[in-house]
């Protein structure tokens, strides 16, 4: 692989948000105030825009940027989580567990001159999953999970399940569908060193009237996730406007911006099927936090934590 890196050196300490469509997102209006709360206003955020399963040496390209420009902080990951790593491992000093085992990072950071990539994705999701369904709700509800989407954000969804000590906090049977194989064949290699009760099933699928079926044959108050990107990085929905949601569930749409096809069918049959509906807000005010925290060497009490997403709220794109 051809590493002649060309590092631009930065003006401005920069921290980096890696993603597909970064200039749409929020978090370019509300980084600044973020960072004014934090006492780091000299920090700038700059986006870089990646394909979806870009070349391996583009991605190498962005870890090189950081890491070899003193100015250069870190970065937030997203949709890229696992095909960075997959083409940049070899750069980075340090990765933690959570990064070993899923195969992904969602943070690029610097410690003591060394690269260091973190997993905070089954942090984020876990902490946004625990408020959406509180304690024991696979225990009083008897409720399974289907998710849409195989990659990063789902298994770390599933990993914070996984981990729960209380039996009633774990679901008896999580499904993945996705479109590709490899990402299942990801989940499962992942999944099986575990060691978990749950009982998980593998689906390679890519036609929504199909997911309609996997859908209809879930029991009620079960918890229904869009981590396909879906709505959002590519148009469409995994289900069709004719899928019926189970009676009571929970529809999880992993994004709070774009189209999102999947929120709107699920708002749809709010009141005929009873459905809680949940964008992606809260989880991407953890998921943001937690690198920013990892980044800038910060920690965020609840104090702060409230700070900021009450200042996230004031510029949010509806």
């Amino acid at each position: 692989m051809n590493d002649n890196f060309m590092i631009t050196k930065k003006d401005h300490q920069t921290f980096y948000f890696i993603g597909v469509t970064t200039g749409k997102s929020s978090i370019m209006k509300i980084f600044p105030l973020w960072m004014q709360i934090l006492g780091y206003s000299d920090v700038i955020i700059e986006g870089i825009d990646h394909k979806i399963h870009d070349d391996p040496q583009s991605y190498r390209n962005s870890v090189a940027q950081i890491k070899f420009d003193p100015l250069s902080l870190g970065a937030l990951v997203t949709t890229h989580k696992i095909d960075l790593l997959t083409a940049a491992k070899d750069m980075f000093d340090y990765l933690d567990p959570y990064a070993q085992i899923t195969g992904e990072v969602s943070s690029i950071s610097k410690q003591d001159g060394k690269l260091e990539g973190h997993a905070k994705d089954p942090i984020s999701s876990g902490l946004s999953l625990d408020a959406i369904l509180g304690k024991n709700y696979f225990g009083r509800t008897g409720g399974e999970v289907l998710c849409f989407g195989a990659g990063g954000a789902a298994i770390a969804t599933f990993l914070h399940l996984a981990k729960k000590k209380e039996k009633g906090d774990r679901p008896s049977n999580f499904i993945f569908v996705n479109r590709s194989q490899g990402r299942l064949d990801h989940a499962r290699e992942m999944i099986e060193k575990l060691g978990t009760d749950i009982q998980v099933k593998y689906i390679q699928n890519s036609d929504p009237k199909i997911n309609d079926g996997i859908l209809s044959q879930l029991p009620p108050r079960s918890v229904v996730i869009n981590a396909t990107g879906m709505g959002k990085d590519i148009p469409g929905s995994p289900i069709t406007w004719g899928a019926l949601f189970p009676e009571g569930s929970i529809a999880w749409e992993f994004n709070y911006r774009g189209e999102l096809d999947f929120l709107q069918q699920a708002k749809a049959q709010v009141a005929t099927r009873n459905i809680k509906v949940e964008d992606g807000w809260l989880y991407f005010i953890h998921g943001w936090t937690q690198v920013i925290s990892q980044v800038l060497h910060v920690n965020l009490n609840k104090d702060i934590f409230l700070e900021l997403t009450l200042a996230a709220e004031t510029v949010r794109v509806k």
